[in-house]
C-alpha cells in the first residue's frame, strides 16, 4: 500500500514538475512577443481616429516589427494618445522627423501603428518623444469610395447599354451607317473618293518635290533667281527697265495716235474746197491763175533787179552803195581778226 501511493505520489509530482516547465516556457514565450523581456523606450503618437487599435497591437518599421501598442488614452478635443513601446536596439534607426500612421496586418488583420519615414539630416528618437501623424483611410471611407465607383460604374453601364440601343434602332449617323444599306454605301463612296483626293495629294506632293528639286539644281536659272542676288537684281533693272520702254512705247503711240489725228484733220482740211489750200489742190482755175501769178512774180521780180543795178550806177545813189560795201567789207574783217585772236 505505500509503495502504491509513493508511485502515485512520483506521477504526481512529474506532471506538477511538466505543468510547471510548460507555464514557465509560456511566459517566456508570450514576454519575448510582447518585448517584456528586452530593453525599450516609449514614443508617443496622438491620432484622431485609431480605427480599432488595442493595446498589445505589433508597432512596425520598416516591415520590421519593434514593439508593442502600451497605452491607449483620451487627450484634447476627441483625440487619441497611444504610448509605443519600441525595442532600444531600434532607436537609431528612427528620427525624429519620422511618421507614424494607423495600418492593419493584412487585409482584415489586427490594427498595427506603422512608422515610416525619417532623414538623416535629423537626430535619432530619444525616451518620450511625440511623433508626427497621418490619418489612414478607414473602412468606412474606402466603402463608401467603393459604393460611389459602383454607382458611376453602374451610370456608365446604363449609358452604354443606351447608345447600344441607339445603334441598334439605327439612331444617330453610326447607328444609320450601321443599319441603312443606302447610307453605308453612301459612305463607302465618301471613303473612296476620299482615297482617290489622297492619291491625287500625293502625286501633287511629289511633283512639287521634283518641281522643288528642279528649283535647288545648281546652274539653272530658277535656281539663281532665288539664290543669287546679283542676278537677281540684274533681272530686276531688267523688269524695271522693260517696263520704262513699255510705257515710252505707250506715250509714242498715244503721240502718233495723236498726229495721225492731226493729219487726219489736215488731209480734210486740203479736200475742203472752202480753203485755201482745198482750193489750190481741186480747183484747177485757181491753180492756173497761181502760176501766171507767180510768173509775173518771177518777171516783176527780175524787173526790179535790173533796176536795183541800174540804181547802182546812178551818180545820185554810187555813194550810198559804196558807203554800204565798205561797211560790210569792214564787218567781214573785224570778225576774221575777232576769231584769228580767239586761242
Amino acid at each position: 500500500m505505500s509503495t502504491e501511493s509513493n508511485r502515485r505520489s512520483v506521477v504526481v509530482g512529474i506532471f506538477v514538475l511538466l505543468g510547471l516547465v510548460i507555464f514557465i516556457a509560456g511566459v517566456f514565450v508570450l514576454g519575448g512577443q510582447q518585448k517584456r523581456f528586452t530593453k525599450s523606450i516609449r514614443l508617443i503618437t496622438i491620432f484622431k481616429d485609431v480605427g480599432g487599435l488595442k493595446v498589445g497591437n505589433n508597432v512596425w518599421f520598416s516591415g520590421v516589427k519593434i514593439g508593442t501598442v502600451k497605452r491607449i488614452s483620451f487627450t484634447g478635443t476627441a483625440q487619441v494618445e497611444v504610448d509605443l513601446n519600441i525595442e532600444q536596439s531600434s532607436q537609431q534607426y528612427i528620427r525624429k522627423d519620422a511618421n507614424a500612421s494607423i495600418g492593419s496586418d493584412g487585409l482584415i488583420g489586427n490594427k498595427i501603428v506603422v512608422i515610416a519615414g525619417g532623414t538623416n539630416s535629423h537626430p535619432e528618437v530619444e525616451d518620450g518623444d511625440k511623433l508626427k501623424t497621418s490619418e489612414a483611410l478607414s473602412s468606412d471611407q474606402i466603402m463608401a469610395t467603393l459604393q460611389e465607383n459602383n454607382n458611376n460604374l453602374l451610370r456608365v453601364t446604363n449609358d452604354f447599354k443606351e447608345l447600344v440601343g441607339n445603334l441598334r434602332r439605327g439612331k444617330g449617323t453610326v447607328g444609320a451607317v450601321l443599319t441603312d444599306s443606302l447610307v453605308a454605301e453612301n459612305f463607302k463612296r465618301a471613303m473612296r473618293n476620299l482615297e482617290r483626293a489622297s492619291d491625287n495629294t500625293v502625286k501633287v506632293t511629289g511633283s512639287v518635290s521634283q518641281f522643288a528639286a528642279k528649283l535647288n539644281r545648281p546652274g539653272t536659272l530658277a535656281n539663281e533667281l532665288v539664290t543669287d542676288t546679283t542676278i537677281f537684281r540684274r533681272f530686276s533693272r531688267s523688269a524695271s527697265r522693260l517696263e520704262d520702254v513699255a510705257t515710252s512705247a505707250d506715250k509714242a503711240v498715244t503721240n502718233l495716235n495723236r498726229s495721225s489725228e492731226n493729219l487726219y484733220r489736215t488731209s480734210e482740211k486740203l479736200n475742203n474746197t472752202n480753203t485755201p489750200l482745198g482750193v489750190l489742190l481741186s480747183d484747177q482755175q485757181a491753180a492756173s491763175n497761181l502760176r501766171t501769178t507767180l510768173s509775173n512774180l518771177s518777171k516783176g521780180s527780175a524787173l526790179l533787179n535790173e533796176d536795183l543795178k541800174a540804181a547802182q550806177s546812178n551818180f545820185l545813189l554810187r555813194g550810198f552803195f559804196k558807203k554800204q560795201a565798205k561797211e560790210v567789207a569792214k564787218q567781214k574783217a573785224d570778225s576774221t581778226k575777232a576769231a584769228q585772236t580767239q586761242p
